[in-house]
């Protein structure tokens, strides 16, 4: 099978790159490949001729979307459709890359978690920029992509939550403070890479599926958690969203369900095991 991964450079695409290995990769990501420019970008993925396009390329600073609107939505919105609009015309399938933040992150009841049947209504910059790229596959490409919906991701090399708090807690200093509300399913490269490999042998699969680890916790229950996996020995507190402002709002839960996955038979791994996994293959990467 001939697969193109728009983005396919970074941490997701690293991981893509190695656990896709068996098939044949075209690798589309900058400065060769920009997906802004349709006309460019089109002609080369006819060219290419793939089976299938996974489509990571994105623009994902959450707080650099909040100050730059027109580029989140240049990259999130336009980029989708014109990587939608070449799927299309090539006769490829499309695994496009979501995010929970299409969601408003704030749940009627806890605990809670976001169905793929759920009507988004994000509130931030970045969250209505990947569900205005959303609405482009299912406009223009509907009958045959995937829209993979993932979270709090982590992999090899980062950069991530995870590579951030392994070095905060190697250094010596006062505890840290790490937010104790926000509530999420923590995802490994190697989950969403699996999940796109069971979705390759399911050519009939289409439209919305969440693909983030089972389980849900909260920042600070993850740095816990991964402080005792590396035997750190940092003090770590709680605290609450309000003591760390951002430009964008970030939400109290946007911990996502499984609902397509399961109901196909596939499960993924608790976030816990996922990150002891991630922990064994690679600390020295931390």
């Amino acid at each position: 099978m001939k697969i193109l991964i728009t983005g396919g450079k970074g941490m997701l695409g690293r991981t893509l790159q190695r656990r896709l290995s068996e098939h044949e990769l075209v690798i589309a990501d900058l400065p060769e490949w920009d997906i802004t420019d349709d006309g460019d970008f089109t002609a080369k993925t006819l060219e290419a001729k793939p089976d299938v396009i996974v489509h990571c390329a994105a623009m994902t600073k959450v707080d650099d979307c909040e100050t730059k609107r027109d580029l989140a939505f240049k990259l999130n919105e336009e980029g989708t459709r014109n990587v939608a609009m070449a799927a299309k015309l090539a006769g490829a399938r499309l695994i496009a890359i979501s995010t929970d933040y299409v969601f408003s992150g704030e749940p009627p009841q806890e605990p809670w978690a976001w169905s793929e049947s759920d009507i988004p209504r994000p509130r931030t910059v970045y969250g209505a920029s990947k569900a205005a790229g959303e609405q482009m596959i299912q406009m223009i490409h509907p009958d045959n992509s995937v829209i993979l919906r993932i979270a709090w991701l982590y992999g090899e090399g980062g950069p991530s939550f995870i590579h951030t708090m392994a070095k905060l807690g190697r250094q010596e200093g006062a505890p840290l403070k790490v937010v104790n509300d926000q509530r999420g399913n923590p995802t490994s490269t190697d989950t969403v890479a699996d999940v796109i490999r069971f979705l390759l042998t399911k050519p009939d699969v289409s439209g919305i599926v969440h693909g983030t680890c089972e389980d849900q916790c909260t920042w600070y229950e993850l740095t816990l958690e991964l402080f005792r996996l590396l035997g750190l020995k940092r003090e770590v507190l709680p605290c609450t969203t309000e003591e760390f402002p951002r430009p964008a709002p970030r939400p109290r839960n946007s911990a996502l369900k499984k609902s397509v996955l399961n109901l196909l038979g596939y499960r993924t791994p608790r976030w816990q095991d996922a990150l002891a996994d991630f922990v064994r293959s690679g600390a020295e990467n931390l």
